[in-house]
């Protein structure tokens, strides 16, 4: 992964911009793919979130035959020990760290930025946020795994060990199976953090009524 900054869609609040989301996209999407939910979280403009949607880089995935795509990391296979792989996790956990860093020198506290993600994106929001060394707002992870597995991430930061954290899954998922989800939930939960697990009927995906469950849990990271 180049040392460039991730290239990205940002969307401003109509007011000076207070707080942040940084929202990850899934294998083969890119920042494209979710700036559509921002009007149908039914944030009010007065809490002045920006929206950073960035785009992963296009690499080569084992599991998609080699093929180019955009994607975090490489999914070397289908068992969840060995799904991820680590390296690419670490180089697009630094470029994520400089996300963050950068909304920071731009005058939002760290305590005002969300990490969130969809799948791939989940994956990096949640490893990515209990090891950065700054307080978040919240950490919001969908439809997505731990890539430690059946482990808790190495080097976990103190500094988020009481942040809200927000999993949520389809009930009907056949790309990441839901026990997946539940399984990193459990992790987590029984470290003490403060994570909520939230179930949809749906396949992997979002649905009207996740996202405005999703703005209501952002409003009260944000306000």
């Amino acid at each position: 992964m180049s040392s460039q900054p991730l290239e990205r869609i940002t969307i401003e609040p109509q007011q000076q911009a207070k707080s942040c989301v940084i929202w990850l996209h899934g294998l083969g999407d890119s920042g494209a793919g979710f700036a559509p939910v921002v009007p149908l979280l039914g944030l009010p403009d007065t809490i002045g979130v920006r929206f950073v949607f960035p785009h992963a880089p296009s690499i080569s995935v084992t599991i998609n035959q080699g093929y180019v795509m955009p994607a975090w990391y490489d999914i070397k296979g289908m068992e969840l020990e060995n799904r991820a792989d680590m390296a690419g996790v670490q180089l697009s956990e630094v470029a994520i760290n400089a996300l963050i860093d950068e909304q920071m020198a731009l005058g939002i506290p760290a305590n005002k930025i969300v990490l969130a993600g969809f799948s791939q994106g989940g994956v990096m929001s949640l490893f990515t946020g209990l090891r950065y060394p700054h307080t978040l707002a919240g950490i919001m992870a969908l439809s997505c795994y731990l890539p430690t597995g059946t482990q808790l991430p190495d080097q976990l930061s103190d500094a988020n060990r009481n942040t809200p954290i927000l999993q949520q899954h389809g009930e009907q998922d056949d790309v990441v199976p839901m026990q997946a989800g539940k399984q990193a939930f459990d992790l987590i939960s029984a470290a003490g953090y403060q994570t909520q697990w939230q179930t949809y009927p749906m396949a992997h995906s979002v649905v009207p009524n996740q996202l405005q469950d999703i703005g209501k849990w952002l409003l009260a990271r944000l306000k």
